[in-house]
């Protein structure tokens, strides 16, 4: 945990911030468009820009819901030795639930994944972003049926053990011994979730 933090990481994204990419000598600070056509686009014109339409939607309405909840219930009581805010929890899940509507209804009511009839770079984004609430138990899609489908297909394409080994510091995020934090670190970090939460 904190890995993006590490001097290491910075060269790559100075914002210490993910996706980022190191591909040799060429870094890419947000790394989900690069070779991307070689990599879980279908190939088709249509399917190929609903990527594209979902990815740039998925940006402002999951990413920032979900990794929010994530910072809320799992970093910042390790970091600050504080319990998690359930009401700041409920709330912030308050913000996620219309995309998790939109998602059910909209674009799973037609099709097994987000964009098109199989997996692609979209699905990948969202699982990894709807994963981060889940460490501490959090059901995002009891009240969603298409959404939890989907997410079944998605883990079985991708094969339970590549999604463990790939989101293994996600799920361990609520294990507080996963890393030993240095207490000056652990009061930066703390400062740094609980602005990002404002």
């Amino acid at each position: 945990m904190g890995e993006h933090l590490n001097p290491e990481f910075l060269k790559v994204n100075p914002a210490g911030k993910v996706p980022a990419l190191r591909d040799g000598d060429f870094l890419l600070a947000k790394s989900c468009k690069y070779q991307t056509e070689a990599h879980r686009y279908p190939p088709e014109l249509q399917a190929h820009t609903r990527v594209d339409e979902c990815l740039a939607w998925q940006h402002t309405a999951t990413q920032q819901p979900a990794t929010n909840i994530h910072l809320c219930e799992c970093l910042l009581p390790h970091f600050s030795q504080q319990p998690m805010d359930a009401t700041q929890v409920e709330q912030l899940l308050g913000k996620l639930t219309p995309a998790l509507g939109h998602l059910d209804r909209e674009l799973l009511a037609a099709r097994p994944f987000l964009a098109s009839g199989q997996v692609s770079l979209e699905d990948l984004m969202a699982f990894m972003e709807l994963m981060q609430p889940s460490p501490v138990g959090c059901n995002l899609f009891r009240d969603w049926p298409q959404l939890a489908a989907w997410w079944a297909r998605v883990e079985a394409a991708l094969g339970p053990e590549l999604v463990q080994k790939a989101h293994r510091h996600v799920l361990q995020s609520q294990d507080p011994q996963e890393a030993q934090w240095d207490p000056q670190m652990a009061q930066k970090l703390a400062q740094l979730v609980k602005e990002q939460l404002r």
